[in-house]
């Protein structure tokens, strides 16, 4: 999962009439001419690492926390590419800079290169860096959101991987269950996905953590589960603790989420984004979400773009 993958563009995106400019390989190149070479593992089989980040005002969002859990995602994969955070941080900003862009969705890949037609990987890894930037609309305070409206949301059939199996930490680009999740909404034309585990309990949406009020208690799925340790997620969670609304992290039923007060969405992209419905039930979003939304929107801009005052910015843990 992306925290979470949203889509990008194709490519042709415009940045005051000039087109992109993605960072492959060490390189600076036009959107529309980048490329990788067809034996890249990443390609051949989903061999990669990727995170989903947003930059405000020239900087990327929580950089240490997304670096960190790149680094975990590699570990799972045993993959020791050998990169510096301070040198896939600085393509990154390479990237924003050589588009003029101060806000923006960023993807980053690493992926473990070429290595011929084999399933087992070879110890030594030659890394493939891939850094692909498209442009969003200012965040903070009096922001607008990058989606068009409250989520619909829809139960599916597929099943999140057991953490067994894949690590739902390990944000890799073999991205086939989100997937299979998102081509079941095609029936009813849902905006999200709401998968569960093998037991039938609530993980996550195919690229979003779910959030949920129950009797004034916001409630989300536990980690123990296949659940991605979302950054928009832990920073949604310290607001709450900060001011007071009491938490609950466990294992949830569909029906405790059709049931709820009021339910939203997070990713880095999207933000917060109230859900509306969940299999044909209304929910709609209510005083915490608003609540929270407008701390959130506080934070980015004390944090990017030096507005307000007061308050703790927090750190990356």
């Amino acid at each position: 999962m992306s925290d979470h993958e949203v889509g990008v563009g194709d490519g042709d995106g415009d940045t005051g009439g000039r087109s992109l400019r993605y960072h492959v390989d060490g390189e600076l190149v036009p959107a529309e001419s980048a490329s990788i070479p067809v034996t890249d593992r990443g390609f051949l089989y989903g061999d990669a690492a990727f995170e989903t980040l947003r930059a405000y005002g020239g900087e990327v969002f929580h950089w240490d926390a997304h670096a960190d859990r790149l680094a975990e995602t590699c570990d799972a994969l045993g993959m020791d590419h050998g990169l510096s955070d301070a040198d896939l941080r600085a393509r990154i900003d390479e990237t924003l800079a050589a588009n003029g862009l101060d806000e923006a969705y960023v993807r980053l890949s690493v992926t473990r290169g070429s290595q011929g037609g084999r399933l087992t990987p070879a110890e030594a890894v030659d890394p493939r860096v891939v850094v692909i930037v498209e442009p969003l609309a200012r965040g903070g305070r009096g922001s607008d959101p990058v989606w068009d409206g409250p989520a619909t949301v829809q139960t599916v059939k597929t099943r999140r991987v057991p953490d067994r199996s894949l690590p739902a930490r390990a944000k890799t680009h073999n991205y086939l269950n989100g997937i299979l999740a998102r081509v079941e909404l095609r029936v009813t034309g849902a905006d999200e996905a709401l998968m569960l585990d093998a037991d039938g309990y609530v993980t996550e949406g195919a690229t979003s953590n779910l959030f949920f009020v129950d009797d004034d208690a916001l409630c989300t799925p536990s980690l123990d589960g296949p659940v991605l340790p979302g950054i928009t997620r832990r920073v949604v969670l310290d607001l709450a603790r900060q001011e007071g609304i009491p938490i609950r992290e466990r294992r949830f039923t569909p029906d405790d989420v059709r049931d709820a007060n009021e339910a939203f969405l997070t990713n880095s992209t999207w933000e917060l984004r109230p859900v509306e419905t969940v299999d044909g039930i209304q929910v709609g979003d209510g005083p915490v979400t608003k609540l929270l939304s407008r701390l959130y929107d506080d934070y980015v801009e004390r944090r990017h773009y030096g507005g307000g005052s007061g308050g703790d910015d927090g750190d990356e843990n």
